[in-house]
């Protein structure tokens, strides 16, 4: 097999019409040139199929072109949509992503760091499966700088994580729209941060006393609270509110078993919207997605900055979640959107 000849600057410096300082400076975007010129350069470099030396790169920048992203998220449940986000965040500046799963072992984290820092990778995106959860690592005083995307991090960090109160009251906002009247909240354990902020929002919207009730983040817990709810004295629900997609699918067919019809009589909106779990639930479950993948995006170009020397102010940034309709909440929802959206603009 013959071995494909590298396309060099000087071949597109040739092509263009150009010095090769000049070619260097309008793929770099420095130099002072007519966008006429710098436009052809780098048309020309793509119509080649020129490659920048990445060693070449890093040696004249003092940067390596790498980032490191560490979680302890074995499933990659939360970890494969944020490092999706931060992909394309930064594949076109030329910069590479080293994922690194750490568990929850503090040994195997500070070796896949010192393996990070022995790489010399400009920066380090920490991320995990709760937010209110540290990894088993410190991270503070490293000689590159660090971002926190869906893990808690130091309070002087920058450190990205979901609007949870702002999705539940979607959710909950959303099944008062479709008409249900009788809300209850199935949701995960007290102990998880998003937990108090998803419940705290519904009770904000349908008053202090509203139902919450809570469990595992499992499809058992959701048959077990409906056991519950029909089995108890107060009146049944019209709408539920779950904290997670997994207990939502249980909810979901614990009413289909005992012959309640969803979405008929009863309206069910999820939480994570896992498309795996959702698209799978029968009907296919209206659920609140995170935006991970906003999330991945935002700390890639935050890290980038960083890694440039730009000035990011520290601290706590809430992304907001995003409703997605499917056919568990009943009625023609698209129409009931597209109503309300009417509504709030006259």
């Amino acid at each position: 097999m013959v071995k494909a000849q590298r396309i060099r600057i000087y071949d597109v410096a040739r092509v263009a019409g150009v010095s090769v300082a000049t070619a260097s400076k309008a793929l770099n975007d420095t130099g002072r040139m007519t966008e006429e010129t710098r436009k052809r350069v780098k048309q020309t470099a793509a119509a080649l199929g020129f490659r920048p030396n990445a060693m070449a790169r890093a040696l004249t920048q003092q940067r390596s072109f790498t980032i490191g992203l560490l979680t302890n998220d074995s499933y990659g449940r939360f970890t494969l949509p944020v490092m999706a986000g931060v992909s394309e965040a930064l594949v076109d500046q030329g910069v590479s992503v080293f994922l690194c799963g750490i568990e929850d072992d503090p040994a195997l984290a500070k070796l896949h760091l010192d393996a990070m820092l022995d790489k010399q990778v400009d920066g380090i995106i920490a991320t995990g499966k709760r937010i209110d959860r540290r990894l088993p690592v410190d991270l503070s005083l490293l000689p590159v700088p660090v971002v926190y995307a869906f893990t808690e991090g130091p309070d002087d960090a920058v450190t990205l994580v979901s609007d949870d109160a702002q999705g539940a009251r979607e959710a909950t906002e959303w099944l008062a729209r479709v008409g249900r009247k009788k809300l209850v909240h199935i949701t995960g354990p007290e102990s998880f941060a998003s937990v108090v902020a998803r419940a705290g929002a519904f009770r904000a919207t349908v008053g202090q006393g509203a139902q919450v009730l809570h469990g595992p983040w499992s499809e058992a817990w959701g048959h077990e609270a409906v056991n519950r709810l029909w089995s108890g004295a107060t009146p049944r629900p019209d709408g539920i509110f779950c904290g997670n997609d997994q207990i939502a699918r249980g909810v979901v067919d614990a009413l289909r078993e005992r012959g309640v019809d969803v979405p008929g009589d009863v309206s069910v909106i999820g939480f994570d919207n896992w498309e795996i779990v959702a698209a799978a639930t029968r009907p296919p479950l209206t659920t609140i997605d995170m935006n991970l993948k906003e999330i991945g995006r935002e700390a890639g170009r935050l890290i980038l900055d960083l890694a440039e020397g730009k000035p990011v102010d520290p601290g706590v940034r809430t992304l907001p979640c995003k409703l997605v309709l499917r056919q568990s909440c009943g009625g023609d929802a698209i129409a009931v959107r597209n109503q309300g959206e009417a509504l709030q603009e006259s």
